[in-house]
């Protein structure tokens, strides 16, 4: 592990990522954040990595397979962890076809890229031997496993369920994954996480938009009854799961990366408007959104058993530090939400 791309390294895990990596990882030489910048891709995320002599941004599409074979061609890579996606639910349900072929045909060209690049012999249609030390990492979601019941948790044995056009995406990415590992004999990993938060986090999704609004003594919207479990991974948690399967993971394997923080939607909500001393009449019900899963709770027992990783963070210390960043940044949060977010937002949120 010495040359790496990060896709989708502006983004909010991404770039939390890539933050970890090198401080965490002196021995690479080279990282490479090849993102689009789309409205969730910020490159204010990352300046305080740009005087890294290690690190190097350049802008593209992973649906360019041209670009991507250059870049492969041009750096020589040994590493990918691709995290560029579109990733919103809500954006799903009104623009399935951006998220096809963001996700699926952008992890398609990486895929096809890293064989011909990492192959031996890649003229030859039966080769299996590829350079020593090289992993594609896939970065996926508990969304592919689908809605749990009140009880029990996804492990990776559990089939993939997903409900919406998002998931269905990821999920569909994970399988071409799997399939140039089991075809090609590709060196591949998925891991699949639960809910992130943490600093970065752009305001459309639920913990930022909440103090968002909040700080400004807005509605909080709030989806259905608000009872939606889920489970809670500080992002650095993340990361330093991310790193324990480039390091140590077993080429083929799914590794499930949860934070053993379930909580409900009005829970987290409810401490959230503690942390800010805001009343709790701002919270305001609209109505829910179609195929919203009910509950997802993830099972990690296998990364941390056989990679000795687990989570550091509890739920209500990632929430304390996350609403005290949110509020020492407050340029960023104005700089972020956008013209664009604000029409994006007056639309999904309309009844208010």
């Amino acid at each position: 592990m010495n040359r790496v791309l990060v896709t989708g390294g502006a983004g909010f895990i991404g770039s939390n990522f890539i933050r970890y990596f090198l401080k965490h990882q002196q021995d690479i030489s080279l990282l490479v954040n090849f993102d689009f910048l789309t409205y969730a891709g910020n490159l204010e995320n990352l300046t305080d990595c740009e005087s890294d002599p290690r690190y190097r941004f350049v802008r593209g599409d992973v649906r360019d397979y041209g670009q991507v074979k250059q870049l492969f061609s041009e750096y020589g890579f040994d590493t990918v962890v691709h995290f560029a996606a579109e990733s919103h639910v809500d954006r799903s349900i009104t623009d399935p076809e951006l998220f096809l072929t963001t996700n699926v045909l952008g992890t398609r060209a990486l895929l096809d890229a890293a064989k011909e690049q990492w192959n031996i012999d890649p003229k030859n249609k039966y080769s299996q031997t590829y350079k020593p030390g090289v992993r594609f990492l896939q970065i996926s979601t508990d969304e592919v496993y689908g809605a749990l019941g009140p009880t029990g948790k996804f492990t990776e044995l559990s089939p993939l369920l997903p409900n919406s056009p998002y998931s269905a995406s990821k999920a569909s990415a994970d399988l071409l994954v799997r399939a140039f590992g089991q075809t090609f004999g590709l060196p591949v990993n998925i891991t699949r996480c639960s809910n992130n938060y943490g600093p970065y986090q752009f305001p459309e999704k639920l913990i930022p938009l909440m103090v968002h609004n909040a700080l400004l003594d807005k509605p909080l919207p709030v989806y259905g009854d608000g009872m939606q479990v889920r489970d809670w991974l500080h992002v650095e948690d993340h990361c330093a799961a991310i790193t324990a399967v480039l390091e140590r993971g077993l080429v083929g394997e799914v590794y499930n990366i949860g934070g053993s923080s379930e909580k409900t939607n009005l829970e987290l909500i409810r401490l959230i408007l503690r942390e800010l001393e805001k009343s709790e009449d701002l919270i305001t019900y609209v109505q829910d959104r179609p195929g919203h899963d009910r509950r997802y709770a993830i099972d990690h027992t296998k990364i941390t058993e056989t990679l000795s990783w687990s989570p550091v963070y509890t739920v209500e210390e990632g929430i304390h530090e996350t609403v005290q960043w949110y509020l020492h940044h407050p340029d960023w949060i104005e700089r972020v939400v956008t013209g664009e977010y604000q029409v994006y937002y007056a639309r999904m949120y309309e009844t208010l």
